[in-house]
């Protein structure tokens, strides 16, 4: 009988973290050769490590002007990791072990799904096929519209290459362009009355952001909106929600000054790109306080489970209200289109918001006191971190080591998401079933 010992196993939540880690330090690598920045020498480490961290986590901000600092080499090594870090480092190993033909064990089945948010283990191995075609059909599609616009303006190759940066940008959430070479940091505002390349890129981040498991319902049931599975539905109906309110408020209140056509096309690009995408077609910097607050609280909330976004995510938002309206009405039970939603998924939601925020204040005094900015322009910087959104009010560059240091940490744990870190750290499960006494706590 073996007394004492036991093998230490790696845990799908450990597996994950390390992914990451892993593919952000052969970026920061390859980032800091000197063909990957244009002109003499090479970058520092510390930019590089940013950099990568940025475009692995899907998030966009960055220290130097993507298009007039790094050069093609370098413009493709961040297009690698966007598009590595946009569709899960698990995920596309595992496509790379599916293409070489082998099989996928039980251990990396359980870790694919921890990594792409699936329900069950079963079928993941058919789930991770149709991601795989999803983000080259739709990216390919993306650039080629792109392309209508750009090769006219940049020439044919120029046009082509911008044309899929920005589409695998947009469809990855990542908010990292190209668009320095007509004024630095100024990502699309130049074409903020172009409809089609505002079309596009709305497109893209939606389409990216509402999740995988929300196409492959749209695909087998179509416009059978009610055999969708219930997490569907809430994606669908949140993401409807926060595209429609924060464009009718940005509308009215922001963007008065704007010509109609150009002001409707700003709007509605505003109140999608916070939740992680990071583009923007307009001058942040003009908003007024209440424009910027609402933002943040958009950049917090992000995308969808299961997709190429960060932030809280839209069911974990949606899980919060729908508990506090069950107990306004002082009913037991959160429950949506029907079903009941467990206990183990409001307190995870609930802790999850706790942590987001926790984090993202703490942050950003820190931030504040140390750079001795705006305590609101430091939130902006931190929300944008670990929602991995990557819009800026133009601080991060001049930001020390520290307030670096600090949006890297808020970026991964946005990316990787805060209950895998914590159940990375403790993957022992508490065997014991005892339990305290319990006692009436009044709150409120």
């Amino acid at each position: 009988m073996r007394i004492g010992h036991s093998k230490r196993h790696i845990s799908s939540f450990q597996i994950i973290i390390l992914s990451f880690v892993s593919v952000i330090m052969i970026g920061t690598l390859l980032l800091m050769l000197p063909i990957s920045k244009k002109g003499s020498g090479h970058a520092s480490f510390t930019d590089a490590f940013f950099t990568s961290t940025s475009a692995v986590c899907v998030t966009g901000l960055v220290l130097h002007d993507t298009a007039t600092y790094w050069s093609y080499f370098g413009q493709f090594v961040i297009l690698l990791l966007i598009q590595v870090g946009g569709m899960g480092v698990v995920t596309t190993a595992a496509a790379v072990t599916i293409f070489s033909g082998r099989k996928i064990s039980l251990m990396q089945r359980s870790t694919m799904q921890e990594a792409i948010s699936a329900p069950h283990v079963g079928g993941i191995v058919r789930m991770t096929g149709f991601i795989l075609k999803v983000t080259v059909i739709t990216e390919l599609i993306g650039a080629a519209l792109l392309a209508a616009v750009f090769c006219p303006e940049y020439g044919p190759i120029k046009g082509a290459w911008y044309a899929l940066f920005h589409s695998v940008s947009a469809f990855c959430n990542a908010g990292f362009d190209l668009m320095g070479v007509k004024e630095p940091f100024s990502s699309l505002t130049s074409y903020s009355g172009s409809f089609a390349v505002n079309a596009v890129i709305m497109l893209l981040i939606v389409f990216g952001g509402i999740g995988f498991f929300t196409w492959d319902d749209i695909r087998r049931k179509k416009r059978h909106f009610k055999q969708y599975r219930m997490q569907s539905k809430v994606i669908l109906t949140v993401t409807g929600i926060l595209i429609l309110l924060p464009a009718l408020f940005f509308f009215f209140f922001e963007l008065s000054g704007y010509p109609l056509p150009e002001r409707i096309l700003a709007s509605l690009f505003q109140s999608i790109t916070p939740r992680t995408a990071g583009f923007n077609t307009v001058n942040l910097a003009a908003f007024s306080e209440a424009g910027r607050v609402f933002t943040i609280i958009l950049m917090l909330i992000g995308g969808s489970p299961g997709s190429t976004a960060g932030g809280m995510k839209t069911t974990t938002i949606a899980v919060l209200f729908s508990s506090a309206f069950s107990v306004f009405r002082k009913k037991e039970d959160t429950h949506f289109f029907g079903r009941r939603i467990g206990t183990e998924t409001v307190r995870s939601a609930a802790t999850i918001a706790l942590m987001y925020i926790t984090l993202f204040l703490t942050s950003g005094m820190i931030i504040s006191r140390v750079e001795n900015v705006p305590v609101l322009s430091a939130l902006f910087e931190t929300a944008s971190a670990i929602g991995t959104v990557g819009l800026s009010l133009g601080i991060t560059p001049s930001l020390s080591i520290i307030s670096q240091m600090i949006l890297i940490l808020l970026m991964f744990f946005g990316r990787v998401g805060g209950l895998t870190l914590i159940f990375a750290a403790f993957s022992k499960s508490n065997s014991g079933y005892s339990k305290y006494p319990q006692e009436k706590l009044t709150v409120g």
